[in-house]
């Protein structure tokens, strides 16, 4: 049997992949392919030598202009997507829609849903409005829906789910408004029902209880939090998607940053789960550990990318994560202990406080690691991380206007909201390759854009990216040597994902976003799909 037979044989068998094609690596079944997000594919029919002959073969138009940061699935001969309000699915070799199911609710104001989970013949995703909803995936008929999240109290559910053992994990997002506390939870797979509820930083007297509450550590939790009248603990939400170790039936969450983002001095303490990894038996919810990534997190840098969990060259069991304080973290997850961590992008200003006057710092609150995680390619032990580029300058409120802001409001703890970014001459994006053991840079890109969709190489010797300029790459995953690009005239932000259905294989990518907050082309959201 061929090496990466073998390797994807193992995955399978501690991963619970769920068809044929999977059990063969030929299928992209979850967000990151696999539940331990290493996002590697075994697929070399497309490869270092022939993928100069790369060539669009189909396109799907969303036929919408929206925050398009959707990461894809395939599976079981369907190509699988959302926007803020539609879920579609389509066929993953011609485009042919299947089927297409709408959601009326209010828009957020950056339109963005960033994925679905697939499990047992149905499909998952959450919603702006606060719901976590089931259809069937050959029919795109709704089966459920549950609610998880508040919308007026400034709660969404954008994040991508993930599904195992018939229970569907996600949380909410909306951490950046006064008062929103993260949260995560399992729901039953078969009709929706909250299994458990797990309140990311601490739960109040008065906050609400949308199910069984799962055993925590209240009092170091609360004890992290030192704060005043006008300052609730605000914080902790989640924006991507998850991470599951289905052999030990561990779910690793990622959290976000505490509130007021940039005024530390009005929440003393640590201030747990903000900007960590909090690990949670996936079957009850209870705690078993965190990693705070960044401690009393004053630059908006949450952790907001699913860990990657492997078996390293010098048979370490890492967890490698990039949030978006624009470093790789590498933990050993036998000792607990940080192997390293690495800028993996331009550093600056990182320890200066926030003043009146305005404080510029690198990477910026659009920077660093956004959405998308690293990815490990065990042929060569390498990390890859795509990073952005972009300082921000940011000034500080008086404490009585932040004090006096409104519950549910954005609230950051400065009179220019998340601040003003660079002129984008000065934006750019970095890939680069380490080595898993040491963290040793193997070899980087400097990308004339932001990079922060997804990345995926596979055992054809290949890495796959693209950047907010619309162009999409294919390197030499071991040297570095840019192989091939094309331009597909919208940025990419979302999925980047490779398969195989039985027609040779494909790689789609979500291209196309816009953005308020992103000067990226006005174009539609389309799916594309080129081959051979």
């Amino acid at each position: 049997m061929p090496r990466h037979a073998l390797l994807v044989t193992a995955i399978v068998a501690a991963c619970g992949l769920p068809s044929a094609s999977a059990a063969d690596g030929k299928d992209w079944p979850s967000y990151n392919r696999t539940l331990t997000s290493e996002r590697y594919a075994p697929l070399d029919t497309i490869n270092t030598k022939n993928v100069k002959d790369l060539k669009v073969l189909c396109t799907y138009d969303t036929g919408e202009q929206t925050g398009f940061q959707a990461g894809l699935v395939q599976v079981d001969g369907a190509l699988f997507a959302t926007t803020e309000h539609d879920t579609f699915s389509i066929d993953p070799d011609t485009c042919k829609e299947n089927w297409r199911a709408h959601e009326d609710f209010a828009s957020g104001m950056l339109k963005v849903n960033r994925g679905l989970a697939w499990q047992g013949g149905r499909v998952f995703r959450g919603t702006a409005d606060g719901r976590v909803l089931a259809y069937d995936a050959k029919s795109g008929k709704r089966l459920w829906a549950t609610t998880i999240a508040d919308a007026a109290k400034g709660e969404s559910v954008p994040a991508a789910p993930i599904a195992w053992n018939g229970l569907v994990f996600v949380g909410n997002a909306g951490g950046d408004n006064k008062g929103v506390k993260g949260r995560m939870y399992a729901l039953d797979a078969k009709d929706g029902h909250i299994i458990w509820e797990f309140y990311l930083v601490p739960k109040g007297d008065g906050d609400f209880s949308r199910g069984p509450q799962a055993a925590d550590t209240a009092a170091e939790a609360a004890a992290s939090w030192k704060t005043a009248d006008g300052f609730p603990i605000t914080g902790g939400a989640t924006w991507a998607s998850y991470t599951l170790d289905p052999v030990n039936g561990l779910l690793y969450v990622p959290g976000g940053n505490p509130a007021p983002d940039f005024a530390k001095q009005h929440r003393e303490g640590d201030n747990l789960f903000t900007s960590s990894i909090v690990v949670l038996d996936a079957r009850t919810g209870a705690y078993q550990r965190h990693f705070q990534l960044v401690k009393r997190d004053f630059h908006d840098w949450d952790a907001s990318t699913a860990p990657v969990l492997f078996t390293s060259k010098a048979e370490r069991k890492l967890m490698a994560i990039a949030p978006k304080d624009g470093y790789l973290h590498m933990i050993d997850l036998a000792s607990g202990k940080v192997l390293y961590n690495k800028p993996m992008t331009r550093t600056f200003n990182i320890d200066a406080p926030i003043s009146p006057e305005g404080t510029r710092f690198c990477p910026g609150t659009q920077g660093g690691a956004e959405w998308n995680s690293p990815a490990y390619d065990p042929t060569d032990n390498l990390i890859f991380t795509g990073e952005v580029d972009w300082c921000t300058t940011v000034r500080a409120a008086p404490a009585n206007t932040i004090a006096s802001t409104p519950m549910g409001l954005p609230w950051s703890g400065s009179p220019d909201g998340f601040g003003k970014q660079d002129d984008t001459k000065k934006w750019a994006g970095w890939m680069t390759a380490s080595d898993a053991d040491s963290g040793k840079r193997h070899w980087q890109f400097k990308a004339p854009f932001p990079l922060m969709g997804g990345i995926t190489p596979t055992s054809g010797g290949l890495l796959f990216f693209g950047d907010m300029g619309g162009t999409f790459y294919a390197f030499d995953s071991t040297s570095g040597r840019k192989l091939w690009s094309t331009d597909l005239g919208g940025a990419i932000a979302g999925g980047v994902i490779t398969y195989d259905t039985g027609a040779g294989q494909k790689v789609a990518i979500a291209a196309g976003m816009t953005s308020p907050i992103w000067p990226t082309a006005k174009v539609n959201g389309k799916i594309v799909v080129l081959g051979l």
